[in-house]
């Protein structure tokens, strides 16, 4: 057992009979009252992303987890296919144990963590940016840029990212996998 001065992001405990990730917390010490962690807590199984309030000393269930690396291989359908890169065993996920499967590349090498008790696969940690190439994007406007202007852009992997104007097809950029969003443009 564990006690709510032990949570970390990427943690996961037993909660309301389902294995829940920690995504986000918070150590709130309100100048009046006790004081209490705010998490916001995402299912393994179904994906479903929850808040909850835990009081301080309040005791949790962790649960024990291995972390391996393995390549990604190719998705079909809403299944993707994994590579363990030590002994090259393959396993295969479903869509909702990723956070962000449009932004997974062929190849890409990702930290999948299991579950120690009966190695069932929890979640899939991407890492924190990929580089991908811009295979549509309209033409920007020139005298649009007043402010920040973004526009759609379509990349290798399918997902559409918002980008400066000044991004154009064939240009690599550099993207954020928590948000989805773009950091920068990179040069070959």
């Amino acid at each position: 057992m564990a006690s709510t001065s032990d949570i970390r992001k990427g943690l996961c405990i037993r909660y309301n009979n389902d294995i829940y990730k920690i995504i986000e917390f918070l150590h709130v010490k309100p100048g009046k009252g006790p004081a209490f962690v705010r998490t916001k807590l995402k299912s393994v199984s179904t994906g479903k992303v929850l808040d909850n309030t835990f009081s301080a000393g309040h005791k949790i269930e962790d649960v024990r987890v291995e972390t391996r690396s393995y390549q990604f291989l190719y998705a079909e359908g809403e299944t993707y296919h994994f590579m363990n890169t030590e002994d090259y065993n393959q396993i295969t996920l479903a869509e909702s144990a990723l956070d962000a499967p449009g932004l997974l590349k062929e190849g890409e090498v990702v930290k999948i963590m299991f579950n120690t008790e009966d190695a069932m696969p929890l979640s899939v940690e991407m890492p924190a940016s990929v580089v991908l190439e811009v295979t549509y994007a309209e033409p920007g406007v020139k005298g649009n840029t007043a402010t920040n202007a973004t526009k759609p852009a379509k990349v290798e992997t399918g997902a559409e990212v918002n980008v400066p104007l000044f991004i154009n097809e064939g240009d690599k950029i550099k993207i954020d996998t928590s948000s989805g969003s773009y950091m920068e443009r990179v040069k070959e």
